[in-house]
């Protein structure tokens, strides 16, 4: 392949994209399942893959922030990362003269 870094950014957004549907499933899965959702097994599914991603922005935002909108935030940054890096995907196929949309 002779454009490595347009690798790179497709797969660091496909990982972004990954992150936010499994959140937005948690979130829809304990709208569905509401207080019983902790026994429920896609939960904990959803819980294991989204945890270092809420944990990281639980590091990052200030305590004054509740755990319980901690999701949330997570969400709307990994929203706002994967838009960046579509721009920087349309920047990078415009300074090469590529065609990759």
């Amino acid at each position: 392949m002779s454009h490595p870094e347009l690798l790179i950014l497709g797969v660091l957004r496909a990982l972004v994209e990954v992150a936010m549907l499994f959140l937005l499933g948690q979130g829809l899965l304990a709208l569905l399942a509401g207080s019983r959702r902790h026994d429920n097994t896609m939960y904990k599914l959803f819980l294991i893959v989204t945890g270092p991603v809420v944990k990281a922005m639980r590091r990052v935002t200030p305590r004054q922030i509740i755990d319980k909108h901690i999701p949330f935030i997570a969400f709307a940054v990994l929203f706002w990362l994967w838009i960046a890096l579509a721009w920087l995907k349309k920047l990078y196929c415009d300074t090469q003269m590529l065609q990759c949309f």
